[in-house]
This record gives C-alpha cells, structure tokens and sequence, in this order.
C-alpha cells in the first residue's frame, strides 16, 4: 500500500481538464505570486511547497496565519483542491484588505468545527452540516465564487453547493477588492498540516454571468434569470427610441447592436426618457484615439451641466490625451474616475481601461449616497458621495436624488477616425 506521502506525490499533478477563463495562481513548484502579509491578518504560520502542493504549518509557539496572493480580485471564482490533516482548521479568504473587512470561508476540520461556513470578525453563516461532506484522508473540491458590491458567497465541496450567503445591502465596513488568502489557524494545537493544489482563478463581472448570456459578435441577451432580477435593456440595439437626444442626430447611429457617436460638429449627450433613483447599471464602451466622453447618473433635466447637477464616469483615451494635449489631467479626469471627485483607484494608479480598440465595461450601483463603480471586473471605488468633497462641482448632498441616465458626446476635436465612441449591452436594474 503506498504511503500518504507518496499518495501525494502521484496525485499532486493530476491537474484539472481545460476551465476555460481560469488561470492558474499557483504553479506547482514555488511560492511565486503569493505573499504572507497585505490583509488585515498576517502572521507567521509556516508556508512550503511540497510534492506538487502548497502546505502550510503552524509556526512557533502556535502561530498562525495567511498566504496571500499578490494582486487584488473583487468578484472571482476560484476553484482549489484540499487536503486537511485532522484536526485542522483552516480557510479561504477573500476581499483582505487593510482597509476594511473581507470574509472566510471556513474549512475547521475539528470536532465540532464548521466546514463552509461563512465568518467575518464573527459567523455569519453557521454550517453545521459541512463537515459529514468533508473526505477524510483525500482531497476535496472546493470551489469559491465570490460577486457583486454586496458581497455573495456561493459555496460548493466535491460538486455539492454548500452555502449561499449575501450580505445585507450597504453593510459597512468591507473592502470592496481584496487579497484571496489561505489559512492556517494557529494557536489550536494542530500539528498537522492543510494542503492545496490545482489552485486556479477566473475573473467574473461584479453582477456575475447568470443575469445575462453571450451572443454572436459579444452581444448580450437577458437570461430568465436577469429577467426575474428586473434587469431590462435600456438601448434596443437598433434605434434611439427610450432617449433623448441633446444635439445634432445626425451625429449618433444606432445598429447591429451598437450605438456609435459620430465625429460630426460639437457635443451634445443621449438622454434616458425614464429617469432612476437607486439602480444597478452595465454597459461596455469603445473610446477611439483622444475621445472624450462619459456616463451620466442622476442628472437634472433642468439644463445645467449634467456632470455636476447628476454626476459623471469619465471615458477618456488615456493613453494620448496628455501627450497630444501637452496638459496634465487631474487625477479624477481619467477613465473610471467619478468625474472632478474620485479618481479610478488608488492616487488614481488603476488603469485597468483596455486598450484603444478595446471594448470596457462599467457596472455601477448607485443607492442612496452610496456609488460603487468597476471597470472590467476590477472595482475601482466605493463611496459615500456625502462624505465626499468635490474639487468640481456642488456637494453630492446639493445634487439630484433621481434623474436621467446620460451617454456624453463632448465633441470630436482630434478623434482619428469616423466614430468617438461606441456603447452596446445597456441595462439597467431599477432598485
């Protein structure tokens, strides 16, 4: 009979078959991409790779702690298999940030411990039945999908969904990005060790790939699902009808999916008939070489600027605008910045924009004082727009609670090309 160790060795690289959108986080031969301090518990649990597998011990004197990957996700799933030693407790992080909260995944392989339950400085999900799914002496499936700005936790052990949590809306207090971490305890007492392989990662929207399913040429088409969720499309992929239009028409055309702002004269915007309070919105954009252009929220249909009686996402080509220019854009002009308040990230280093020719997408939830905004995946900023003081523009606490949804066309001086921008896959979920 083959030893465990040996167990190990032939089964560490039994990988997966092809997860299309996966990729891999750990190589199997070294800790190259992951850390142990960056989240909100570092310690100095003992960290290895051996036989094909990241193993983690405690420390001395018991200590424990995470292994963080490198970089920051905000909405993921992650698939990795386990193996615990018993007793062991041990779990998957995600969203650790210094700044603010993240969640764990429990995977306490003690007596009486729970496995898939849902922790955060106190449970806030028990799962006393997890454990009986738990394969002693064997590796364990495990997959994580963590979505949406309110965070959900969606769980599942050897192909069986496990939990299902979702916190409740504007909980305070939790980084919106954050680390994925894996744990060892510390101070239980466990001599053993927890071990993973096959630990791979795919990105997904902030609202996740169930509202909505891929046609041909990258459009969407609303699920069942999206449609009990009040989701609805708020540009029909072939007229302007649902808009109104403030400026020449001739400079906007609308086919195949599509909605192309024509460089033709000056500026102007596309104005929703239907105006929105609190709302969830998603829309892909394609900035051409120097277009200026942006997204409106909340704004008054009293004729002043809409990017400060509402406010405004910025699209810009951030990659020329300087240099062409010879200016020097604020922090808060890039693409992803809310407009003359917030910059895209971090002293507004974040440019996760594709390139020119690239299609982005925004998602955006908007309630109350509350604006959270991503740029293809990755969460640029969670705000209390009250809290906030603008270098352009009223206090958000003076601006419209409710009004229209806005695409900018600012005008077409420099623009190479026929077409400033392009949106397509418009909707919006009124809340």
């Amino acid at each position: 009979m083959l030893s465990l160790l040996a167990a190990f060795a032939l089964l560490a690289f039994s990988l997966p078959q092809d997860e299309p959108g996966y990729r891999a986080l750990f190589d199997g031969t070294s800790l190259a991409g992951w850390v142990t301090r960056g989240g909100r518990y570092d310690g100095a649990a003992r960290w290895s790779v051996e036989d094909g597998c990241i193993v983690g011990r405690q420390g001395e004197d018991g200590a424990g702690g995470l292994l963080y990957t490198e970089r920051r996700f905000a909405s993921f799933e992650l698939r990795l298999e386990v193996w615990l030693d018993q007793p062991f407790d041990s779990g998957v992080f995600v969203r650790m940030a210094p700044e603010g909260k993240g969640a764990q995944v429990t995977l306490d392989w003690r007596e009486g411990g729970e496995i898939g339950a849902i922790y955060s400085d106190g449970f806030l999900q028990h799962n006393t039945g997890g454990a009986a799914r738990f394969r002693r002496d064997a590796w364990n499936d495990v997959r994580v999908r963590c979505t949406g700005f309110d965070m959900r936790l969606e769980v599942w052990l050897n192909g069986d969904e496990l939990s299902d949590y979702t916190l409740p809306a504007d909980s305070p207090g939790y980084a919106p990005s954050g680390l994925i971490g894996l744990q060892v305890h510390g101070e239980r007492g466990d001599t053993g060790a927890a071990r993973f392989r096959n630990v791979r990662v795919k990105e997904l929207p902030l609202f996740g790939e169930e509202p909505f399913s891929v046609t041909a040429g990258g459009l969407l088409a609303l699920t069942e699902h999206g449609q009990r969720l009040g989701w609805k499309p708020i540009f029909d992929g072939q007229s302007l009808d649902g808009w109104e239009i403030e400026g020449e028409p001739e400079r906007y055309r609308a086919a195949e999916g599509v909605l192309a702002f024509l460089a033709r004269g000056g500026g102007g915007h596309l104005a929703t008939r239907a105006d929105f309070g609190d709302f969830q919105l998603r829309l892909d954009f394609r900035p051409a070489r120097m277009a200026n252009s942006g997204v409106f929220l909340r704004a008054a249909r009293d004729g002043s600027n809409p990017a400060f009686s509402g406010c405004e996402l910025q699209i810009l080509d951030d990659f020329d605008w300087e240099r062409v220019t010879s200016t020097k854009l604020a922090p808060w002009q890039f693409t992803g910045s809310l407009y003359g308040a917030v910059p895209p990230g971090e002293a507004g280093t974040l440019r996760p924009i594709g390139p020119i020719g690239a299609w982005n997408t925004y998602e955006v939830l908007y309630r109350g004082k509350r604006l959270a905004v991503a740029l293809n995946g990755r969460t640029l900023f969670d705000v209390d727009t009250h809290a906030l003081t603008p270098e352009s523009g009223a206090p958000f606490a003076q601006r419209a609670k409710r009004g229209f949804i806005g695409l900018q066309h600012h005008g077409s001086e420099g623009v190479e090309g026929e077409v400033v921008v392009e949106f397509r896959n418009v909707f919006v979920r009124a809340q």
